[in-house]
């Protein structure tokens, strides 16, 4: 039975596979359904694309294409029409029919360097990261004044620098002698503006140079988690620096390359703010706006055909705590109303600062803010995509921010919370997985996109396949000429062993690489191992002379001990390669554990069967071994 199911579920990777292109909804764009399909498919008649077939999956739109150049015009096609409210992806679709991918069975993926994948090129947001790390000196440096209780008119960020007003020098040399001492990361100059004394700081070139390279050093991290959060660790992602600002990242070819494409350019976080109960909305909409406070709306909602428009909040400026504190996020449904919502884990800070609001706060009102940093390409009156002088893509960035929370402390908590007010499960999913992998230091930005060809070069790939052939084939030849028939019965298991190899991988969704063929190829050899030991055993206690079906039984039981303690060993030393290994290394032991243990249920169980099936119950005077 396990070699009937094992056969079945290799059998999709006999079938080759079809450019596509991938139709997904971001968490907070437009809905993918029969009428997104009917607008694209109009889109691509008017175009005069052809295209194979299209159809409305989990994931969004899967379009199949005869070729790679209909496949670029249908994406171009497709995001002029659909704009930024979508993710558009190239794809490669399997050509598996569908009543084998209905029962789940589905090839197992390639890795780049067998067959290409997705590339992109993103850009890190400078800017925005020096922006980020001054406002947070700002904030420092009104604690400290107020710590030595130094009096100052106000602190604020003009551009990249921090601007403290004073109302006398003599405060202004106080402030500037507390300042200096906690903040040695910052130049401090005196100027004069009118009838106030400013202190106006700027980062040293040293630490500007430090906070830029930790933002791309962070990203790449946080994405990375995001790829092994989105993908369960099974996908093998090539991520590195170009240049000071940008990160190449490289997926293998993955079904869901539109929900990557959107994961990897989001930027959601969450703030919690306290509400200003001390002043009206009304004031401040009238322009009376209190110095620590600021105005936000709520989120727009729909339910069913009423619309619920949304409504201004006053937040306090001081933040309690962010996204960047949280450990754990997960996804769920609240009990009370039928909504989504997020269960939230915040680290020692971050619950600390919760800890020490709420107990001061029960009774008062606290806000979720939702942050997401949005970017669209830019189109002239045409259509057409504006690009730069040097032909890269002009794009504009907006960040939204809405109030989806706005709810009274029953009672005190730190560490754990819910988060409530979100739109849909899809977008408490999408919100708990970037909270888990992390915030981004800097917003980052897809540059460029495209499909590349197998990085190895088919020259290569074919020298790996040729090498299973070779092994496998060398092999076969030693078992049949040294222990005859019982080699040859160790041959069959040896192919069946390869069969479920493929059918684990391919249940598995695990992705192939060269050094995944790797170690197929060190499986191939030792997955007779446990057969020579076997055999041997069998050779001996015929040697003893003992009867054949007497040595048959010895030689199975007495070697089982030995053959499980060698595996055991070895299939411990792929898991600590798996565990601290990346990439390639990860590839190898995955391949070398399935090997490990499908050639032992192949190597004896599979091979006592067909023993038992030719010798058992039969009065034999010798053996072909």
């Amino acid at each position: 039975m396990i070699i009937i199911v094992g056969a079945f579920y290799a059998l999709p990777n006999i079938y080759g596979e079809d450019p596509a292109l991938q139709v997904a909804a971001s968490a907070r764009g437009g809905e993918v359904n029969e009428k997104t399909l009917v607008r694209v498919a109009k889109t691509f008649e008017r175009e005069g694309i052809q295209y194979r077939n299209a159809k409305l999956l989990k994931t969004g739109l899967l379009f199949r294409f005869n070729s790679k150049d209909d496949q670029e015009k249908a994406k171009k096609a497709a995001e002029k029409e659909l704009g930024d409210d979508y993710a558009v992806a190239l794809n490669l679709a399997t050509a598996t029919p569908q009543w084998l991918l209905d029962m789940n069975a589905q090839p197992m993926y390639l890795g780049l360097d067998l067959r290409g994948g997705v590339y992109f090129l993103m850009q890190v947001d400078m800017e925005a990261a020096v922006i980020k790390s001054v406002n947070t000196y700002v904030n420092d440096s009104r604690s400290l004044l107020r710590k030595a209780k130094v009096r100052y008119l106000g602190s604020k960020r003009v551009d990249n620098d921090i601007n403290i007003s004073f109302k006398t020098e003599e405060l202004r040399e106080q402030g500037l002698e507390v300042l200096s001492r906690d903040m040695r990361d910052i130049r401090f100059e005196e100027k004069d503006a009118g009838k106030s004394f400013l202190l106006k700081g700027r980062l040293s070139e040293a630490k500007l140079k430090e906070l830029k390279l930790f933002a791309l050093k962070q990203n790449i991290t946080t994405l990375r988690k995001r790829i092994d959060e989105k993908f369960h660790g099974l996908v093998e992602p090539i991520i590195q620096q170009q240049g000071e600002d940008r990160i190449v990242i490289q997926l293998p070819g993955i079904q869901d390359t539109a929900g990557a494409k959107d994961i990897l350019g989001a930027t959601a976080t969450l703030e919690y703010r306290a509400v200003d109960e001390e002043h009206t909305v009304e004031q401040a909409l009238n322009g009376r706006v209190p110095p620590g406070s600021r105005i936000y709306y709520t989120r727009e909602r729909h339910e069913g055909s009423r619309v619920i428009p949304s409504v201004p909040v006053l937040l306090k400026k001081r933040v309690i705590t962010t996204g960047e504190h949280v450990t754990n996020a997960q996804a769920g449904i609240d009990p009370d109303t039928g909504g989504a919502k997020v269960n939230v884990s915040l680290d020692g800070y971050g619950g600390k600062r919760m800890g020490t609001f709420t107990k001061e706060s029960v009774g008062k009102r606290m806000a979720v803010v939702y942050l997401e940093t949005k970017q669209e390409t830019m189109r002239d009156d045409k259509g057409n995509v504006l690009r730069g002088e040097n032909g890269e893509i002009k794009f504009k960035r907006h960040t939204t921010e809405e109030v989806i929370s706005n709810a009274v402390i029953r009672g005190h908590f730190s560490n754990r919370f819910e988060t409530t007010g979100l739109d849909s499960v899809q977008e408490a999913n999408e919100l708990s997985l970037l909270l888990r992998a992390g915030a981004l230091a800097a917003p980052v930005y897809i540059i460029e996109e495209r499909t590349i060809g197998p990085s190895l070069g088919q020259d290569n790939i074919d020298k790996g396949f040729r090498s299973v052939i070779i092994g496998f084939i060398a092999v076969l030849f030693f078992m049949t000429l040294w222990y005859r028939k019982f080699g040859m019965v160790a041959n069959l298991a040896l192919g069946l062993n390869l069969i479920i190899i493929v059918a684990v991988l391919s249940l598995l969704q695990a992705t192939l690489t060269l050094p995944g063929i790797a170690g197929i190829v060190l499986t191939v050899g030792m997955a007779v191992d446990a057969n020579v030991l076997i055999f041997e055993r069998i050779r001996e206690e015929l040697r003893n002379g003992n009867s054949p079906q007497n040595s048959i039984h010895s030689g199975y039981e007495k070697a089982l001990m030995t053959i499980a303690d060698a595996n055991i060993t070895t299939l411990i030393a792929a898991f600590v390669l798996f565990v601290v290994g990346t990439g390639p290394i990860k590839g190898f032991a995955v391949t070398l554990s399935i090997g490990i243990v499908t050639s032992m249920f192949t190597a004896i169980m599979v091979t006592r069967a067909v023993v038992n099936l030719s010798y058992g119950g039969k009065r034999i005077k010798e053996l072909s071994i």
